[in-house]
């Protein structure tokens, strides 16, 4: 399938999925945030697809944000729905059953900063900044960065960041669990797609249980969550990849998962 804004690529079980919009900083416009629906409702369905790596094209942005050309003008309603859209976008990659895994090239700023939230596992270049500067514009976070930041760093933290719309870079960025690698840009592909690579040899069914857990459990009792836990332990101890993946450990051989 053919896409404006951006560039799908597959090659040994993963995909590459690069926002292709260098002149724009890559910018998130109302197109690109429906071609990324696209792709990854595409990827979902792709059984030969284990995992997914999202990236910017060039090295100075990830995705620095919303088109704002876009957003001036919007009436309440509009906005509303703008926003939705994203959010649902980008709960679609949250919810894909598949580590997606973010390589962070540089700028990631208000609905960049937002997708990055949205994948599973962020790498990030040495160069890479992060931020949230809505509120600089008398606007916030649309794309779910008011719900996703506090839970990766926690309230206070997050709204210092939200309310001055301040940026951080790589390091103060992994100090405080914003992103959970910091690399060299020469080596951020390579590193970032040598992590999804060591998911994705463990069992896919697995894979999914796990991501269906914890982005269930995170908001739910902790009783209600063990149970998830236990439900999801269950029908996966039931699957021939558990029997292969315990039979191999027994045999002192690798597994050979077949997703049922």
């Amino acid at each position: 399938m053919g896409y404006e804004g951006l560039r799908v690529e597959t090659r040994d079980g993963l995909a590459s999925v690069t926002i292709d919009r260098p002149s724009r900083l890559n910018a998130l416009d109302t197109r690109t945030i429906g071609e990324l629906d696209t792709a990854i409702g595409a990827l979902a369905e792709d059984g030969e697809v284990r995992g997914v790596l999202l990236t910017g094209a060039g090295d100075k942005a990830f995705a620095a944000g919303a088109d704002i050309g876009e957003l001036h003008g919007l009436d309440a309603e509009q906005a509303r729905a703008l926003s939705r859209r994203g959010q649902q976008v980008f709960d679609r990659i949250e919810a894909l059953g598949k580590p997606v895994v973010a390589a962070v090239n540089g700028f990631a700023l208000g609905g960049g900063c937002e997708l990055a939230l949205a994948c599973h596992v962020r790498v990030a270049s040495e160069t890479a900044s992060l931020g949230t500067p809505e509120a600089g514009l008398g606007l916030m976070c649309g794309y779910g960065g008011t719900q996703r930041l506090p839970r990766l760093v926690g309230r206070g933290r997050a709204l210092e960041m939200l309310l001055t719309g301040e940026r951080v870079g790589a390091r103060e960025a992994l100090r405080l669990g914003l992103v959970d690698r910091v690399v060299p840009p020469e080596s951020l592909l390579a590193e970032a797609e040598a992590l999804l690579r060591r998911m994705v040899a463990n069992g896919p069914l697995a894979l999914r249980a796990i991501l269906e857990a914890v982005r269930g459990g995170l908001d739910r009792p902790l009783a209600e969550a063990l149970e998830s836990e236990a439900r999801l332990f269950g029908e996966l101890a039931a699957t021939e990849d558990a029997r292969e993946g315990t039979r191999a450990f027994l045999e002192k051989r690798a597994p050979q998962f077949r997703g049922r």
